[in-house]
């Protein structure tokens, strides 16, 4: 895959910082598409922002995980602890992509105590992930000690 265009990627990332949610919407979406190591910092950013619109927060945590940029773990991470239900239903499906076993600790807290969707999306990347919640002992949590 070669680099995105430079123009493309700059028009992108001022329409990320646009009053416009709708706009804001569009441009993670793009970026995602796009590419590049600034797509990925400003997704990164995008999806760490408290203060950002949660539909745009939670298609940056989409579009890390098409990425499969592994410095969005821990920000997606984080993320699972986000408000409403698209930002960590998103950033654990990402993490199930992005395969890293250090996803599984919180994958496991979402599975036992998220709801619905978010529950199933973190049982699903658990399972991607290799982790088999039905084999986790009571007493010991065997992906701690790893």
């Amino acid at each position: 895959m070669s680099d995105p265009d430079p123009k493309v990627v700059k028009q992108l990332l001022a329409e990320l910082r646009d009053v416009n949610k709708d706009k804001r919407r569009t441009a993670v979406m793009k970026l995602g598409m796009v590419g590049g190591d600034q797509a990925v910092r400003a997704l990164i950013n995008t999806v760490q922002n408290e203060h950002e619109d949660l539909i745009v927060r939670g298609r940056a945590a989409l579009m890390l995980g098409n990425l499969k940029d592994h410095r969005a773990v821990e920000p997606l991470i984080r993320a699972l602890d986000a408000p409403g239900f698209q930002t960590p239903l998103y950033a654990a499906e990402a993490l199930g992509k992005l395969g890293d076993r250090r996803a599984i600790p919180p994958l496991v807290n979402l599975a036992t105590h998220g709801r619905d969707k978010t529950r199933v999306a973190a049982l699903e990347a658990l399972q991607k992930l290799g982790h088999n919640m039905e084999s986790q002992g009571q007493d010991s949590d065997p992906v701690l000690e790893m």
